[in-house]
């Protein structure tokens, strides 16, 4: 891609092969990256990670991440029909549910970060808490946010069932998204069998998506949820003309949770540190160590909330969806 720009960010399958590798452009070398600090939840002590380096992640970035999967690497549950390891139950408990509520959300233009403002009479961060900690599988919640806003989330909490109230955590943002994520790992239990990193920014994700996420990393090791993407894309040259249209059929546009095994995302940490890599997204790291990760068909309403636009999106979605669940309540 040398001498051009894309209008969006893309990992190449190559020839169709199975995910295991990073597209060019998006793992490059860094030599001058400063140190994270991170703050540990349970006991406030602050360190420094001293080798581990700032990574940019797209998801906090001006466009989507979009990963180009072979359909092997394609897991949606409701197409599939062969029994296999992935469709085993996740264990109870099993998993930690890392969300992170960091962001500033320059692009909405409000007064306080976007995950903070109310969509239908609730914090957009809230509905995180409240689908999390009603899923069996996960079995503690780790909120990444500034002490600030931590009321937030206590208030979300104490509003769930009592068999929803798992072992609560709080861990401090980074000065990037993925240092954040950092963050949220070492606050999780040594006994964690699944990590479930997710935006608090997507309040519309559903128990189902999200636990077909978690079979599938258990399973391969790492996980994503995505979508094909619907509009045509096209690759642009620095002069701003047409380089080439991407094939559609292999572009899937990537969403969270994402969901990765605990000891293969360290791994992954200590390559980035190790080689000073910059990476897009979470499961990009595990990319970088050469190992497979698995897309999980989910669904089109799990949007980001970015701009004052998506607000009115998911508004709507959401009424969509009282009135679907209102028939079979009644």
């Amino acid at each position: 891609l040398a001498g051009t720009a894309v209008a969006t960010n893309f990992l190449f399958g190559a020839n169709g092969g199975l995910l295991k590798g990073l597209g060019k452009g998006l793992v490059r070398q860094r030599s001058q990256l400063a140190p994270v600090r991170w703050v540990s939840a349970t006991a406030g002590a602050t360190g420094t990670t001293g080798s581990l380096h700032r990574i940019r992640a797209i998801s906090e970035g001006l466009s989507p991440t979009m990963m180009v999967p072979p359909s092997l690497c394609v897991s949606s549950r409701r197409s599939r029909t062969s029994v296999a390891a992935s469709e085993e139950e996740v264990p109870v408990g099993s998993v930690s549910a890392i969300i992170l509520a960091g962001g500033v959300g320059k692009r909405m233009g409000a007064p306080i970060p976007k995950q903070y403002l109310e969509l239908a009479g609730q914090p957009i961060a809230s509905y995180s808490v409240s689908v999390f900690g009603g899923m069996p599988e996960v079995g503690e919640l780790v909120v990444v946010c500034n002490e600030e806003w931590e009321y937030i989330f206590r208030e979300a909490y104490e509003k769930l069932p009592e068999e929803s109230k798992k072992p609560i955590t709080y861990a401090r943002p980074g000065k990037e998204r993925q240092d954040s994520v950092f963050n949220g790992v070492q606050a999780t239990s040594a006994s964690s069998q699944l990590l479930a990193i997710h935006d608090s920014a997507r309040p519309l994700i559903t128990p189902d998506d999200a636990r077909n996420c978690m079979r599938d990393g258990l399973e391969i090791g790492a996980a994503v949820l995505g979508v094909p993407v619907k509009p045509t894309i096209k690759e642009v040259k620095e002069d701003g003309t047409v380089a080439k249209t991407l094939e559609r059929s292999k572009l899937w546009e990537v969403q969270t949770p994402q969901c990765i095994r605990p000891a293969l995302l360290r791994q992954g940490f200590e390559n980035v540190r190790e080689n000073n890599l910059e990476v897009t997204d979470d499961v990009s790291i595990i990319e970088a160590l050469g190992k497979p990760v698995r897309i999980t068909k989910g669904s089109y309403t799990n949007i980001k909330v970015t701009t004052p636009e998506d607000m009115s999106v998911a508004q709507r979605f959401l009424n969509d969806r009282v009135k679907d669940e209102a028939p079979a309540a009644a």
